[in-house]
């Protein structure tokens, strides 16, 4: 036979709501630190993984136009 008992069941329900409260608190820990690296990153001017790879890309194709362009500035030099 089993019996309730108040105490018990007010014990587990103030875990319940102090582990409720803890997971909040470090949500709200990780969100701050988050946005902290986030300052510190944009002050030092650094870059994303994506902007990088943008002006990359637009470094790669402006090469590849130089190239063309050189191409046929001596094919037309070569007449």
């Amino acid at each position: 036979m089993q019996t309730k008992n108040k105490m018990l069941d007010d014990i587990s329900k103030l875990m319940t709501n102090a582990m409720g409260v803890a997971q909040g608190a470090k949500d709200e820990a990780d969100n701050a630190f988050k946005s902290m690296i986030d300052r510190w990153l944009a002050d030092r001017d650094f870059v994303t993984r994506e902007e990088f790879d943008a002006v990359r890309a637009m470094a790669q194709k402006a090469r590849e136009e130089n190239q063309a362009l050189k191409a046929r500035l001596d094919a037309l030099e070569a007449k």
